[in-house]
Parts: C-alpha cells; sequence; structure tokens
C-alpha cells in the first residue's frame, strides 16, 4: 500500500536573474512542490515568469497577500534588504521560509526575520549554496566528523566587473554597493562554521577595491583566514577552502551548478515542514551570518 503525499505549495517571490536561472527552474521541476504563483514588483516580469512555468502571476501589496493566502512556502529572490521584512510579513501569514543569502545586511533586519519565523513556528532555510550541493554538501559532513583541524583558509576571488565579464548579476545595484564581504562571505562561512565550530574571534582589514580580509578563531580551537571579493582581474579569479590538520590537507571539491543544488534546499525544507526539526542552515543560522559580516564590516571601515 503506497500513501501519497502532498506537494508543498511554494510561491516565488522576485522575478530577476536568479529567479529566472535558478530558483523557478528548480521548483517547477522539484516532484514534491509545487510552484504556486510567482510575484514581482514589475507586472509584465511576473507575468513572463509565470508564464514560462504554468503558474500564476501576482504583483502589488495585494498580490503578495494573494501570494501567501495561496502557498504553504515562499521562496525569495530579492536583495537582501527587501527580502528581509517581506520574508517576515510571510512568517506572519504562516508561510515556511526558503531565503536566499544573505538574509539582511543589517542584524536588526536579520533578527526581526528570525524572530518572526520562531513566533510563527514556520520552518525556514537559507540558501548558502555550498551547504546543498551534493558534492560539497557531503565533503562537510565528512570533514566535521574528522576533526583534528588546525586552520583554514578560504578565497572567494570574484572579477563580476572586470573588462569583458559579461554575467547578468554584475549590474546588481546592492552588489555593488556592499561587495564581496556581504555577496560571497556567506559562501566561505557556511563550509568553515559547520566543520571548524561557530566563530569566537573575528578581526577584519580592506584590501584592493571591495576585497575584506578576514581573520577567525572558532570554537574548536582552530583558526581560519577568509579573502573576499568581486573586484579582482579576470586573471585573478578564482574560488578554493583548504583545511589543515591531522589529516593533512584538504580540499573543498567543485560543485555542479546552483539548479541542482536549490533542489536539495527544497527537499531541505520539505523535510523540515514534514518533521518539525530545524535545518542547521535555517534562517538563525543566517542572522549568525549577518552577525559576523556586520561585525566585519564595521572593523574595516570605508
Amino acid at each position: 500500500m503506497t500513501t501519497s503525499v502532498t506537494p508543498l505549495r511554494i510561491g516565488l517571490v522576485g522575478t530577476g536573474p536568479w529567479a529566472r536561472n535558478t530558483q523557478a527552474p528548480a521548483l517547477a521541476a522539484h516532484p514534491g512542490a509545487v510552484l504556486s504563483g510567482v510575484w514581482g514588483r514589475r507586472a509584465e516580469a511576473a507575468g513572463e515568469l509565470a508564464a514560462a512555468h504554468g503558474t500564476e502571476a501576482y504583483t502589488g501589496d495585494a498580490g503578495l497577500d494573494e501570494l501567501f493566502a495561496t502557498s504553504d512556502a515562499v521562496a525569495f529572490a530579492l536583495p537582501p534588504d527587501v527580502q528581509a521584512p517581506l520574508a517576515a510579513r510571510a512568517a506572519a501569514a504562516g508561510c515556511h521560509l526558503l531565503m536566499d543569502k544573505p538574509v539582511a545586511t543589517t542584524v536588526e533586519g536579520a533578527r526581526q526575520v528570525a524572530e518572526a519565523a520562531e513566533q510563527a513556528r514556520v520552518a525556514s532555510i537559507v540558501f548558502c549554496t555550498l551547504r546543498f550541493a551534493p558534492e560539497t554538501a557531503a565533503w562537510i559532513t565528512e570533514q566535521h566528523a574528522a576533526g583534528g583541524w588546525f586552520t583554514a583558509h578560504a578565497e572567494w576571488i570574484g572579477a563580476l566587473w572586470a573588462p569583458g565579464a559579461d554575467s547578468e548579476y554584475a549590474a546588481s545595484p546592492w552588489r555593488h554597493e556592499k561587495g564581496g564581504l556581504w555577496d560571497v562571505g556567506p559562501h566561505a562561512l557556511s563550509v568553515l562554521i559547520p566543520v571548524l565550530g561557530d566563530v569566537t574571534s573575528l578581526t577584519a582589514a580592506r584590501g584592493p577595491a571591495d576585497t575584506h580580509h578576514l581573520v577567525l578563531r572558532h570554537t574548536s580551537g582552530a583558526s581560519s583566514t577568509v579573502t573576499l571579493t568581486l573586484a579582482a582581474p579576470a586573471a585573478a579569479a578564482g574560488v578554493g577552502i583548504a583545511l589543515r590538520g591531522d589529516h593533512g590537507v584538504v580540499g573543498l571539491p567543485r560543485w555542479d551548478g546552483a539548479v541542482g543544488a536549490f533542489r536539495a534546499a527544497v527537499d531541505a525544507l520539505i523535510e523540515s515542514v514534514r518533521t518539525g526539526e530545524a535545518h542547521p542552515c535555517d534562517v538563525r543560522f543566517g542572522l549568525r551570518l549577518t552577525e559576523l559580516l556586520a561585525e566585519a564590516e564595521a572593523q574595516a571601515g570605508a
């Protein structure tokens, strides 16, 4: 005898490149979810994305409430400080949350979302790609279990605005304002913290352009260093995380795109809704990331 499981109705808030390229395709194809609608600030963009995936389009303030009313959960593809208050509103409406990183760029904004989710008792996931991509998620679990790490170094060096670069995300106003610290910093921290433990002390300094250098101490006793930028020359770009300890030197493996990782994040949300158990990469973890990045920003200055 088989038991059918009702798919989770997930609405999508946002219509930009991230929504078009990653979230909408993953949600529309997920066997355990139904894309219940798309909301956008521009009605035309919402209509086009909704039509491409066979769902309803919503716009305006009233449309947002309508989407919440027809959804069990809401996925967000918005700038962080637009995302945060809308996510708190979704939680208050009883919707589970699938948020993008960072959840906000102010501690107050992130805390409001975390408190709203806790008060409403809704499940939450913060989509940090490396925590959900199968290759890197398995690696993180393995290295946490291995333990014995002495130090680590993470570098996320992007060339988003280099001559000849053609990324759709280069025009993002919030990335221009906040830079690599806030855009790719969550990725690095989302790997280091589950392996080495929470951060007990942090020192930050500025480098060229938007570059930030962080020195961290973790609850395990290990230390780590992090270099973050979106403004490097194209020839200097690269991503890597290396752990050093009792087991030698171990590097982060390559991963295959964001759509599969987002699909795994949807799996995690469905499981958290089903069991009532919080996921390690939930909105409370998102708040912790915001606390650390805000401290680094304050230390490093302009």
